[in-house]
């Protein structure tokens, strides 16, 4: 009865709008949160026929009246489910009605000249499928290779379709369904594969060889791209997708410094970065904004990844289409976020060694989006905006200049969640060409060893021009010292014959 109450109690909460469905879904204690998920989304689908079933049953009416959305959750598993897996006086309830639940189904079906649940749930203006995202899953090369991957895949049945050329690639692999994949155009260690496609019980998956990370997602950190050895900040971090990809990108070397105020969502997160081989992580249950720039642990900091708590409007979440209408956000909720946002930006941008900062968001909105950076930019004219992976098809809003230096993403556009991505850095720096922000990267392919990608930072250049000179230095005087070595051994020998 636990999963019944507890959906009911999360619909009870999405009706007060006290939250999105995936926070809600995932802070309510609930242990098989997939179970969960499941109810959840097909009660939602087919919540308009659920309503007129039970309203024409009269199945609330009596002494001891059953709530609506548990109400709802139950006549789903009946009649649409598997069956009712609970026992107790509500079962009963249910069980008692059933013969009414089923006849005034079927009233329904006539009414609307349907014959199936599909063409019912359509009918009524519901949706019959969420959107097909593909399955992306992240490569994690800490513990493997995109190449190793690849092979594996091959072996299990899959059939390898090479790197895709384009968006539009993808959009045509998703349209035929079967065992199959790509490597991604934009983000060399990203593997995709046909809609739901389940990986959670792969031994590989399990291990933390894979990530299981949608494309949006992995676009704030590799765009960041830190040089293997700095000093991060992962200011906002669970559930710690970003954090552990941050911590690939440097090698597990330097320092990748996590905050975020949820315990339980960072504890999950620090099993995640274990069983991922993270190493060179600091996690704190702390709000980022409490935490002083001028601290010396922090004076090594170059790069900083915002992705602050959002609307979450850009998620193509079925429950959430389903539980929420288009633009329901209220203006004083945009408005308390964004004031958020603009804070959380501003303090990352406030470190005295930073020299990037990437600010994203999962939103749609202008507000949450365009209008933080324009912001920002006017308050901070020591950063610059660099344009972020120019072959991106998909740019910012134009509502100020250089506002296409940002990125966007959609379900629609790009065949990803909703994303928005803006990537500043500091003029003192140098001229850092647009190249560098995400084109170059190509050089992080399946071939090419982690440890062999050129280093983005002249005073690493330096270094290693040193330790090679450095190097040849030593290589010459310990061939002279065997040369001398060799004379010397030689003129004793003639000596003693």
């Amino acid at each position: 009865m636990a999963v019944y109450q507890t959906a009911a109690g999360i619909l009870d909460r999405l009706g007060r709008k006290e939250g999105a469905v995936k926070s809600l879904v995932y802070d309510s204690g609930y242990k098989n949160v997939r179970q969960l998920y499941a109810l959840l989304c097909e009660t939602l689908r087919f919540s308009s026929v659920l309503e007129d079933v039970i309203t024409s049953s009269q199945l609330l009416r009596g002494d001891k009246k059953l709530p609506l959305n548990l109400a709802k959750v139950l006549v789903y598993d009946l009649l649409f489910g598997k069956g009712l897996q609970c026992g107790g006086r509500w079962k009963a309830t249910i069980l008692a009605h059933r013969a009414r639940l089923q006849a005034e189904l079927a009233k329904l079906k006539v009414k609307k000249k349907v014959s199936s649940n599909r063409d019912l749930l359509t009918s009524m203006g519901g949706v019959a499928d969420g959107p097909a995202l593909p399955r992306y899953v992240r490569v994690n090369t800490l513990k493997t290779s995109v190449n190793d991957i690849i092979s594996y895949f091959k072996r299990q049945g899959y059939t390898y379709l090479g790197k895709a050329r384009s968006i539009e690639e993808i959009v045509q692999f998703v349209q035929k369904p079967g065992k199959r994949f790509l490597q991604d155009s934009h983000i060399p260690d990203l593997l995709v594969f046909s809609p739901n496609t389940d990986f959670h019980k792969d031994s590989l998956y399990t291990a933390g060889h894979l990530i299981l990370q949608d494309k949006a997602s992995c676009l704030p950190a590799f765009l960041l791209s830190p040089p293997v050895g700095a000093h991060v900040i992962d200011a906002c971090a669970a559930p710690g997708n970003k954090t552990s990809q941050l911590a690939a990108i440097i090698q597990n070397k330097g320092k990748v410094f996590a905050f975020d105020l949820d315990t339980k969502r960072l504890a999950t997160m620090s099993t995640l970065l274990l069983r991922a081989g993270i190493t060179c992580q600091e996690l704190a249950n702390q709000d980022f904004l409490t935490v002083s720039p001028d601290d010396p642990k922090y004076q090594k900091v170059s790069h900083i990844l915002v992705d602050p708590s959002c609307s979450g409007s850009g998620m193509p979440d079925r429950m959430r289409m389903l539980s929420e209408e288009a633009g329901s956000e209220t203006s004083e909720r945009l408005q308390a976020l964004s004031a958020f946002q603009r804070r959380a930006l501003s303090h990352a941008l406030s470190f005295s060694s930073v020299q990037t900062v990437v600010y994203s968001t999962c939103s749609v909105h202008q507000q949450e989006n365009e209008d933080v950076v324009k912001n920002i930019l006017e308050q901070y004219t020591d950063f610059r905006l660099v344009k972020a992976l120019p072959s991106w098809p998909v740019r910012g809003q134009n509502i100020f200049p250089g506002s296409d230096s940002c990125l966007r993403a959609s379900f629609t556009e790009t065949l990803t969640s909703g994303f928005f991505v803006a990537l500043f850095q500091r003029k003192d720096e140098g001229s850092r060409s647009s190249v560098m922000c995400g084109e170059q990267r190509d050089f992080n392919t399946a071939d090419t060893p982690a440890k062999e990608r050129p280093s983005s930072k002249p005073e690493e250049k330096s270094n290693l021009i040193q330790v090679t000179l450095k190097r040849k230095a030593n290589n010459m005087a310990d061939a002279k010292s065997t040369t001398k070595k060799k004379s010397r051994k030689k003129k004793r020998k003639m000596k003693d014959s």
